[in-house]
Order: C-alpha cells, then structure tokens, then sequence
C-alpha cells in the first residue's frame, strides 16, 4: 500500500464544545478551559483545548485555527511539552464564508 503525504490548512470550525471547571491533576491551574471537537475544512474531526478564547465566547460553528502552545512542563524545571491547539481565527481571509 502506498501512502501519500498530506497536510491539512488547520482551519476549521467548532463541532461541539465543553468547559472544564474542575481539571485533573496538574492541570488545575488552567481552569476554566474549552475543550472542543474541531470539524477540519478537509472534514477529519480532531479533539482539541481551544486557547485565547473566553470560555462564554466559544460557539458551535465558530472558525478556528490550529496553533502550537504549550501543553504542560514536567516538573519545576523538567521539559516543556508543546502540542497543538486551536484558536478563533484572526484574520478574514481565514475565515470561511
């Protein structure tokens, strides 16, 4: 079987969404967070933090774009985990219409 590299526009819109007002251990100093289903532009849906975003802002079919950020440190001074997350869209032309 062949397979064939494909990169997705990490653009997509909000399919379903919840707050998280009582996380787990060591996420507790993000509460309250949004933790949506993205529905891609291609059509995967992904599971996903939404970040820089008030959580009573968040709406289904909102636009979203796929940033990276900081998802948590190992200890005090362990290493810092990096992964992706989604934000709403900044600029118009990523918006789809």
């Amino acid at each position: 079987m062949e397979v064939t590299p494909y990169t997705f526009s990490g653009l997509g819109e909000v399919y379903s969404y919840t707050v998280i007002q009582s996380a787990p251990e060591g996420f507790e100093s993000y509460a309250p967070y949004v933790v949506a289903i993205v529905k891609l532009d291609e059509g995967p849906m992904v599971t996903a933090q939404l970040t820089d975003v008030d959580p009573s802002e968040v709406e289904i079919g909102m636009r979203v774009e796929m940033v990276t950020r900081k998802l948590r440190a190992e200890g005090e001074s362990g290493i810092i985990i990096y992964g992706y997350k989604f934000r709403p869209c900044l600029a118009r032309s990523m918006a789809k219409s």
